[in-house]
């Protein structure tokens, strides 16, 4: 088999420390202290090919755009170019120039580490050389934004997938504007449709919503405690619950919020729902260090799973990092109708000692006070 690889060494590098994304941020991205992901998780996707097939033939271009990892991973690879590194950064143009070469050398399989923009700037190689309904492709998932289906859950499930795979089929490409996403809007627009790789690993696309959230964003508000720092995480479940709470949180961020212990003058505030919910915005939309400072002695993430995907981490969210994550219980919530449409929960932290304590059953709540019991895988 041969094998076209390629990186975007930037992809992801927005997430925490809260840009929601890279595109025209990468200069911003590092004045904040960013730094690279995927590069890590492009060599953990390489480990798990070259231990699943060995003898694969792998072309890839030079660094930083897929060669180091490669070699690192004990492949020789076929470089069929370079980068023009234009101000000093990889671009688009670099990817796609990578993929056409990719094509014209007859790869059976093009395997990208990036997000959504580079799923669509691998979409777009293919279309120009007349490759896209021929050579399937897949993605290792290193982008904040990760709407379309043609990812493996994990780094390791795409090098897995890559060598196992015998027979594709059609998904889609979706991407959005990133400025709409950091001011709170979300339209994916679709901007292919290309082969993938059939497994059980790969996640959908597919967006699911549905049922009311009022009554367990009143049960997350009912159980908030004094002295505890809760992390909200992003998206409308918990949009409902900062509202319930009582203040106008960032839609698509994370926020920091802690209770204002009652004084006697107040102590009979919100008497019918047996406590006062008064509380003080610590962070709004904050980046992994503004949430790390804001964190108190005990702490609670709450957080609902993507729907039709069921990540819970690593997906949207890549400010609640290891570090946080480790600083905090988690409680999870979601809509039935939302659960209905998952088998499981997901996690992708970038810390597979992380994943595999977070994996296991765990109880998400599903109404005021009703829970239900899903698998985290």
């Amino acid at each position: 088999m041969r094998i076209g690889f390629v990186l975007n060494p930037v992809a992801g590098m927005g997430g925490r420390v809260g840009l929601k994304g890279t595109d025209g941020k990468v200069a911003e991205a590092r004045e904040r202290g960013a730094a690279p992901r995927a590069p890590d998780r492009a060599r953990r996707a390489l480990d798990a090919l070259s231990d699943a097939a060995p003898g694969v033939t792998l072309l890839t271009y030079g660094d930083p755009m897929g060669e180091a990892e490669a070699r690192a991973a004990g492949f020789d690879p076929q470089v069929v170019g370079d980068p023009s590194l234009e101000d000093g950064e990889t671009s688009a143009a670099d990817t796609r120039a990578a993929v056409e070469r990719f094509a014209d050398a007859g790869v059976d399989l093009v395997l990208f580490v990036g997000g959504d923009g580079t799923a669509a700037d691998v979409a777009d190689a293919l279309d120009a050389t007349g490759a896209e309904g021929e050579v399937p492709v897949l993605g290792v998932p290193a982008g904040v934004k990760v709407y379309s289906s043609v990812f493996a859950v994990s780094p390791e499930d795409a090098g897995e997938v890559a060598a196992t795979f015998d027979r594709t089929e059609s998904r889609e490409v979706m991407d959005i504007d990133e400025d709409e996403y950091r001011s709170g809007e979300v339209h994916p627009e679709l901007r292919a449709v290309v082969r993938v790789p059939v497994a059980d690993d790969l996640q959908s696309s597919k967006q699911l919503g549905g049922g009311t959230v009022e009554a367990l964003a009143k049960g997350v508000a009912d159980a908030v405690e004094p002295g505890v720092t809760y992390v909200l995480g992003p998206g409308s479940t918990v949009g409902a619950v900062k509202a319930e709470l009582g203040f106008e949180g960032s839609p698509l961020g994370v926020d920091v919020w802690r209770v204002v212990p009652e004084s006697d003058e107040d102590s009979g505030a919100d008497e019918s729902e047996g406590r006062s919910r008064r509380g003080e915005l610590l962070v709004r939309d904050g980046s992994e260090t503004e949430i790390l400072d804001a964190l108190g002695d005990r702490n609670v993430i709450v957080v609902s799973p993507i729907g039709g995907q069921g990540f819970v981490f690593g997906r949207g969210n890549p400010q609640l990092s290891p570090a946080v994550i480790r600083r905090c219980d988690v409680e999870v919530v979601a809509s039935r109708a939302k659960l209905d449409g998952l088998d499981s929960l997901r996690v992708d932290t970038d810390d597979p000692e992380l994943d595999a304590a977070l994996r296991g059953w765990t109880k998400v709540r599903v109404g005021r006070f009703e829970r239900r019991m899903m698998r985290v895988e």
